[in-house]
């Protein structure tokens, strides 16, 4: 089996813009959280697979550091099951050495081993060297639940 459209929809509001799940156990449905803090996207060198953590083929630049976006309507859109970030992720401008960014990854922590959520790869790799700032365009980080 799997989801329906609505239900890929419902999970992916709630996931990302911490939006209520309607009549789901009781009326009141699944909650959001209380306090919806935030994601953390991450940039990779390749793949870091569905057993992997942030930490897994993260990029190691110099200056690098995951990019915070609010679980809300602010930092995401949810339309037709999919998931696309509202506003351009940019990370820090590299400062030495370099990365080959291929992939990029949403996960739960700021720093460290922290559960990642799901992961892509970019649509254009990216050479990353001193004086680079990378970026990942508003509406280019797509998410599915299928």
């Amino acid at each position: 089996m799997s989801l329906s459209n609505s239900a890929e929809t419902n999970l992916l509001e709630l996931l990302f813009t911490n939006a209520d799940w309607a009549n789901i156990g009781d009326a009141g449905g699944l909650r959001g959280s209380v306090a919806a803090g935030s994601f953390y996207i991450s940039l990779h060198t390749a793949d870091p697979g569905e057993a992997g953590d942030q930490e897994t083929n993260e990029c190691d630049y110099t200056s690098y550091a995951r990019v915070a976006v609010a679980r809300s309507g602010a930092g995401w859109t949810v339309a037709s099951e999919v998931v696309d970030n509202d506003a351009a992720i940019t990370f820090p401008q590299c400062t030495g050495g370099t990365n080959t960014a291929t992939y990029a990854a949403v996960g739960s922590a700021a720093s460290g081993a922290g559960e990642l959520i799901c992961s892509g790869a970019l649509a254009a790799s990216l050479a990353i060297s001193n004086g680079i700032t990378p970026e990942i365009a508003a509406g280019d980080l797509d998410v599915t639940a299928s």
